[in-house]
């Protein structure tokens, strides 16, 4: 394998792989690779020892070298512009009516392509505020539109806990969601608590599903009848955390127990 590495352009972003070549890298060096909007400035993640040959499709763009300081003041001074950029893209929008909203905007390196983030209900007819904004700002424009969950990933903010977004800190992909999974932890199917800034289900929905759906498996059915050391009972309802069961007792008396105290007839699968 050649001398591959893996480098991200921004905090929790993706990863994309480059050869080195003969240029030594090592995890956290800043250097500047050929990407396809020109040279761009990004941090190298992923080590060459550590790099899987399935996560690689060839072929690779190259590192042109590491990062020298005027390539990071450089870099610096196009993050700066980016303020510029926006505001001057927002006063377009304006000008032309169109029904956008403006996100965030990335400079290449050398600061001859420049791509505008932004989001819209519906698909939106850009080609006038791209030869405006190339005009007016000297240099290439891309327009990209994004849903609701790379907006907040682009702005940031905090969760409903408290912490920064996990979008913005270490999810580097969104995977699927659903509403299943939130049922699958007893949790109130309440927009306001399984919804996230972006409006949509939370991405952390997902972090322990599979260990609630093992952990219910080998919990028994509300309503169903099992033995237990104090008689036949049926069950009330079930606990998955503490993997205990409460259970009604045929003298009427509603009692909890562990699940190593209860024996039932487990139901078998749909298509057995």
């Amino acid at each position: 394998m050649s001398n591959i590495v893996g480098v991200r352009f921004q905090r929790a972003g993706k990863v994309y792989y480059f050869d080195a070549a003969d240029i030594p890298v090592e995890v956290n060096d800043h250097v500047v690779v050929e990407t396809s909007r020109g040279q761009e400035l990004g941090q190298v993640v992923i080590s060459p020892q550590q790099v899987l040959s399935s996560a690689v499709t060839e072929p690779l763009r190259p590192v042109v070298r590491k990062a020298q300081p005027e390539d990071l003041e450089q870099a610096e001074h196009r993050q700066k512009k980016v303020h510029k950029a926006l505001a001057n893209c927002q006063e377009f929008v304006e000008k032309l009516e169109l029904p956008m909203k403006p996100i965030s905007a990335q400079y290449s390196l050398d600061g001859s392509h420049l791509t505008i983030f932004f989001s819209a209900e519906k698909r939106v007819d850009f080609r006038e505020l791209v030869r405006e904004l190339s005009r007016s700002l000297k240099t290439r424009v891309e327009l990209r539109q994004v849903g609701a969950r790379d907006e907040a990933k682009l702005l940031g903010g905090l969760g409903r806990c408290g912490f920064p977004l996990c979008c913005t800190t270490f999810l580097c992909e969104f995977v699927p969601v659903s509403i299943k999974m939130a049922k699958e932890q007893d949790i109130a199917l309440n927009p306001m608590k399984t919804s996230g800034i972006c409006g949509r289900l939370l991405c952390c929905l997902g972090y322990e599903y599979d260990q609630y759906r093992d952990m219910k498996e080998k919990l028994p059915q509300p309503g169903q009848e099992i033995s237990t050391p104090l008689g036949k009972a049926k069950v009330v309802s079930t606990s998955t955390l503490k993997e205990t069961v409460s259970v009604a007792l045929e003298t009427g008396v509603t009692v909890e127990l562990p699940l190593d105290q209860i024996t039932w007839h487990k139901e078998p699968p749909p298509d057995s």
